[in-house]
C-alpha cells in the first residue's frame, strides 16, 4: 500500500471515532450539567517500521494520525433561570457528591425529587450524600431552600447539609450514566471541599452548545470526503503504475 493510501486511510479511521464522539456529545447538549469530551491527537509509527527505517531492512511508512485518547472538558456552563425550586446548579468548581449503587458518584446536575417518604433524590434517582453523612429527611407537602452552601433548609429550619467536592487537575475520573462521575478508591482518599455555590432555581446547561456541536460535526465530514478522496487518488496512482510497468513498450 502505498505512503497516500497509508495516511488517507489511518485519517479516515481518526474521523470515524471522533464522529462517534460528536455523536454522542451532540446528543446531550441539552442535559444538565453535561460535561463534553474531547479527542487528543498524536502521530503512529509502527514498531515494524520503526525498526526497518533503523536497521535499513525497509523503507520507512509515513506517520499515521491517531486519537491517543479522550478527555472530559469540565469548565463550567451557562446557568440559566428556571426559577423552579427543585433546580441546583453549581456556581464554581466542583460536584454534587451522591450515593450510588457501588460507591460515590459525582454530578454538576443538581436537579432533585423529594419523594413521599421526604428523601431528597436527583433525577436519576440517587441519594444526595451530606457532610454529616446521615440522609436529608423533609415534609414533602412543604417547600425546600438550599443556601449558597448547601445547607438544606424547610421552615427555615437546617435539615442538612449537600456534600459538595473537588479534586485536582490530575486526577483520573470515569464518567457513568446520567452525567455522572466515578472516582477509583485511592482519588476518593484526596477529595478536595468545593468552593462552588449553590444557585437554586438555576439549571446548569452543557459545557457544548448545539451549534458548536453542529459545527464541528459538518467539518469532521467534510474531513472525511476529503480524505475518501485522497484514499481513491492513491488507489488510482497504485492501479496506473501497475499498468504502466506491466505495459510491453511497441
Amino acid at each position: 500500500m502505498d505512503p497516500l493510501t497509508i495516511t488517507a486511510a489511518a485519517g479516515m479511521r481518526s474521523r470515524l471515532e471522533s464522529l462517534d464522539l460528536l455523536a454522542n456529545n451532540l446528543s446531550n447538549t441539552s442535559a444538565p450539567g453535561f460535561k463534553a469530551d474531547r479527542e487528543q491527537f498524536s502521530l503512529y509509527l509502527s514498531e515494524e517500521t520503526a525498526e526497518a527505517q533503523d536497521d535499513g531492512t525497509g523503507v520507512a511508512q509515513p506517520f499515521s494520525p491517531v486519537i491517543e485518547s479522550h478527555w472530559t472538558d469540565t469548565s463550567q456552563g451557562e446557568l440559566r433561570l428556571t426559577g423552579n425550586s427543585g433546580d441546583l446548579a453549581l456556581s464554581g468548581k466542583g460536584y454534587f457528591q451522591v450515593n450510588g449503587e457501588d460507591g460515590p458518584l459525582f454530578t454538576r446536575d443538581g436537579r432533585f425529587t423529594i419523594t413521599k417518604g421526604g428523601e431528597l433524590l436527583t433525577e436519576n434517582g440517587y441519594e444526595f450524600s451530606t457532610t454529616d453523612g446521615k440522609s436529608i429527611q423533609v415534609d414533602p407537602s412543604l417547600p425546600v431552600t438550599v443556601d449558597p452552601d448547601g445547607t438544606v433548609r424547610q421552615q427555615g429550619l437546617l435539615v442538612g447539609r449537600l456534600k459538595m467536592v473537588d479534586w485536582s487537575a490530575e486526577t483520573a475520573s470515569q464518567k457513568q450514566g446520567g452525567g455522572t462521575f466515578q472516582l477509583d478508591s485511592k482519588s476518593l482518599q484526596g477529595l478536595l471541599d468545593s468552593t462552588a455555590q449553590v444557585r437554586q432555581g438555576y439549571q446548569e446547561q452543557s459545557n457544548l452548545s448545539p451549534a458548536e456541536a453542529s459545527v464541528r460535526l459538518i467539518e469532521t465530514l467534510r474531513q472525511f470526503e476529503s480524505l475518501t478522496k485522497a484514499a481513491q487518488i492513491g488507489e488510482d496512482m497504485s492501479r496506473h503504475s501497475v499498468e504502466d510497468v506491466a505495459r510491453v513498450a511497441g
